[in-house]
């Protein structure tokens, strides 16, 4: 063989391979490489709010927050105040000047700070109400009404006996008390520049104390009465009383928030005028005229209730 060589060591023949090393075959590497894809990380899901929609700006929350929903904040509450955590973020709005609507124990009412000039100022501008018609407030408490108000008739000594026990059992209710306003209440609140002068020198305000879940948790988170008016609708006498509705008529014109607590009845407060020596009754609402009120066939003012207090709830 050419390419070996026989050789003889010992008594032992070996036979060498005189051919060329052969080199190890070099490394193919793969034209295209690829790469394992990276297992997809599982996909999380936030639920916002599950519920059955009326319209797009109802919405039942299922964590403590609030949306908000072209400038509007809509929230769902619990009528009982089983919810209350969810009315924090509407009280921090009111305290920031915001004009909303809350439900009561009659209809509901568009609301706002009684301390912010510029809300109450917003509040008129957004319900039409002349600067010379009076606002009424949402109070929480008897010792609100004493502080804003000169209070009740508490008896002349002259055969006028005190009335203040028998309105303590209507209160918190379905009743709207007129009474002369105290120094505290600011002046955008009660009626001014009424042109009528039989009406110039008044100075009353419309004081309610409903007994609605919602309302009271509101006002004692606030800690502070609200200026109020009801929600009323393009028809005299007639109240919005569903906020799914309120929201599409009101919210453009600039409300902030709405609070839903269910569908009201069209049955407004019992308006009664406390400036008088006899309790008269102006407007006969969901309260019951009482034996100490006087109605107002029988009395001889020829006050209208609408000049008084119009847009109370």
């Amino acid at each position: 063989m050419a390419d070996s060589k026989t050789v003889r060591l010992g008594s032992r023949i070996h036979t060498l391979d005189l051919a060329a090393p052969r080199m190890p075959r070099p490394f193919q590497f793969p034209s295209r490489v690829s790469f394992p894809a990276p297992a997809k990380p599982p996909l999380r899901f936030r639920v916002l709010a599950m519920a059955v929609k009326r319209s797009p700006k109802r919405l039942k929350y299922s964590a403590p927050r609030f949306t908000k929903e072209g400038g509007l904040v809509y929230v769902e509450a619990d009528p009982n105040g089983e919810d209350s955590w969810k009315l924090d973020p509407i009280v921090e709005l009111l305290k920031q000047g915001a004009v909303g609507v809350i439900p009561t124990d009659t209809l509901y009412a568009i609301v706002c700070d009684l301390k912010s000039p510029s809300a109450i100022e917003r509040l008129r501008r957004i319900k039409h109400i002349e600067p010379s018609k009076p606002l009424s407030i949402l109070c929480r408490s008897l010792r609100d009404i004493d502080m804003y108000t000169t209070g009740f008739p508490r008896g002349d000594g002259q055969g006028h006996a005190s009335i203040f026990r028998a309105v303590k059992h209507c209160l918190p209710g379905p009743y709207t008390f007129i009474l002369t306003a105290s120094k505290e209440l600011p002046k955008r609140c009660m009626r001014y520049g009424t042109p009528t002068a039989k009406y110039a020198a008044r100075k009353d305000v419309g004081v309610r104390m409903p007994d609605d879940a919602i309302c009271r948790a509101i006002l004692e988170k606030l800690d502070a009465p609200l200026i109020s008016t009801s929600v009323k609708g393009l028809k005299e006498n007639e109240w919005l009383l569903d906020p799914v509705a309120i929201a599409d008529a009101y919210g453009p014109e600039g409300l902030d928030f709405i609070i839903d607590g269910g569908v009201r009845v069209a049955d407004p407060s019992t308006v009664v005028d406390m400036t008088r020596i006899t309790p008269v009754v102006v407007r006969q609402g969901k309260g019951p005229k009482l034996p100490w009120m006087e109605s107002e066939e029988d009395s001889e003012s020829a006050l209208k209730p609408e000049d008084l207090i119009p847009y109370t709830t």
